[in-house]
């Protein structure tokens, strides 16, 4: 989505975490797309960027990450790094430790899952450097024929998130620890579609903005016309930036599939530095 001159969509998965494409491909994807301004955006991991900024050919990549945060009642907010310095020694010891947490908790989940009397071949797993619920729904999908064409939103509702019963909760970082590890790598900390978790978003606004954040992820790929104009006006109240992604997965991802998947809505974003 346009900028200025600039598109941009600042959301994106690759192998090293639940996306389906090796980064140069994600970025070669997003180029073809007409991304100007891209950020590769996996889970807990930095370890795909320098693969993306080698591949950035007519296109400006942004070093990033997505970082997931527990908060009260909520246990998986995403924040999502940008600008920051993907080589920097504490930021790598930090990721490796969430990433630990991150794998403990899916074969804490996948033992559950076999307790319910489901398959769950923990080679499926490990065949992913940093599993995750998506990897763990693919081997419930691959195990489990009585599965087959089960959706994949059904799927995670029924056994992969809070309150269902093979679900283990996470243990850190909280929200004001997620924004922290941003900022100490020189990043920008931006909350990731607020309106996965929280249908009124302006309280819990104010508090991570009490605690550092920079900005909002006001237009996204499900975001609605009054969702978007919602969180822009909130955004623009408390002085954050407003960014934007479709989020992509990958090209067969029932949802996440194509850049630039988001809309605008007749508003101007302000991506501050890092559309400079």
């Amino acid at each position: 989505m346009p900028i200025g001159q600039t598109t941009f969509d600042l959301q994106a998965h690759s192998t090293y975490s639940d996306g389906t494409l090796a980064p140069a491909e994600v970025v070669a994807r997003a180029a073809a797309a007409g991304v100007e301004l891209f950020a590769l955006t996996d889970h807990d991991t930095v370890d795909g960027v320098p693969e993306a900024l080698a591949a950035a050919d007519g296109i400006r990549v942004i070093p990033a990450v997505e970082l997931s945060a527990v908060d009260a009642g909520h246990e998986d907010l995403h924040f999502l790094g940008y600008a920051l310095d993907h080589t920097d020694p504490a930021l790598l010891a930090t990721l490796a430790d969430f990433r630990a947490d991150r794998v403990r908790r899916i074969f804490a989940m996948a033992e559950r899952l076999r307790s319910l009397g489901l398959v769950v071949e923990d080679d499926a797993l490990r065949a992913h450097a940093a599993p995750g619920r998506p990897h763990l729904a693919d081997a419930l999908l691959a195990g489990n024929p009585e599965l087959a064409g089960t959706p994949r939103d059904e799927l995670f509702a029924r056994y992969l998130v809070p309150g269902a019963p093979s679900y283990v909760p996470r243990s850190r970082p909280t929200v004001p620890e997620a924004i922290e590890v941003i900022h100490a790598a020189g990043g920008l900390a931006v909350w990731a579609h607020p309106f996965w978790d929280v249908a009124e978003p302006e309280a819990t606004l104010d508090r991570f903005a009490a605690a550092g954040l920079d900005g909002v992820e006001a237009f996204y790929v499900t975001f609605t016309r009054a969702q978007t104009e919602r969180l822009y006006a909130a955004a623009r109240e408390r002085g954050l930036l407003t960014t934007g992604s479709a989020d992509f997965h990958g090209p067969a991802h029932e949802r996440f599939n194509r850049f630039r998947a988001f809309d605008l809505y007749g508003l101007e974003p302000d991506l501050g530095r890092l559309a400079a």
